[in-house]
């Protein structure tokens, strides 16, 4: 432990750090001794860290061995598997243009991302989400400005140029869609 040579309420900040040290790794082991997870005494290192009993050492324990202190072989987590759901977007390919006149808001998304049409369409956005959301043009001048569109709002537009004009949601700036207009 730790033998003081100072007067009383005089240690260095060094010996202070050593006896938190102490206290705390003597706490752990008493710790774990207590909830029969191991019955070293002051042992240190990964190999004082024992998988109790019905209980063996995986990836990330101390003293594990592989790659990364994994064991070998074994997955990080072998009882479970996770999948992520894939979208177009997810994937890095753009979803198909789509011909129509509406556009969807629900989910955070504007559905379809690109809708294509011709001169002179006007488009409908509805909000169907809980949240509101915007119709807003990317970069400055666009003719897309909606106020914020509570559930079941609608905002039109009719295009009369043919062009690429890409919008977003200015309260979700992820949202991302597109309308190509041509003659």
């Amino acid at each position: 432990m730790y033998l003081n040579l100072r007067a009383p309420g005089r240690r260095s900040r060094a010996a202070a750090g050593a006896a938190v040290v102490i206290v705390a790794t003597s706490g752990a082991l008493g710790l774990l001794s207590a909830c029969g997870q191991s019955s070293h005494s002051a042992a240190t290192g990964a190999a004082a860290l024992t998988p109790g009993p019905g209980q063996h050492r995986t990836a990330g324990m101390p003293g594990a061995t592989g790659p990364g202190g994994a064991a070998s072989g074994t997955p990080p987590m072998p009882s479970m598997s996770m999948t992520m759901p894939t979208s177009p977007s997810a994937k890095g390919a753009q979803a198909a243009p789509v011909s129509g006149d509406a556009v969807a808001i629900r989910n955070f998304a504007f559905s379809p991302a690109t809708l294509k049409i011709k001169v002179g369409t006007t488009v409908t956005w509805t909000n169907q989400d809980t949240d509101a959301h915007t119709v807003t043009s990317t970069g400055s001048g666009g003719p897309l400005r909606s106020a914020a569109l509570a559930t079941h709002a609608t905002y039109r537009h009719t295009f009369t140029e043919p062009g690429t004009y890409a919008y977003l949601c200015t309260i979700h700036p992820f949202m991302t869609a597109t309308v190509e207009v041509t003659r």
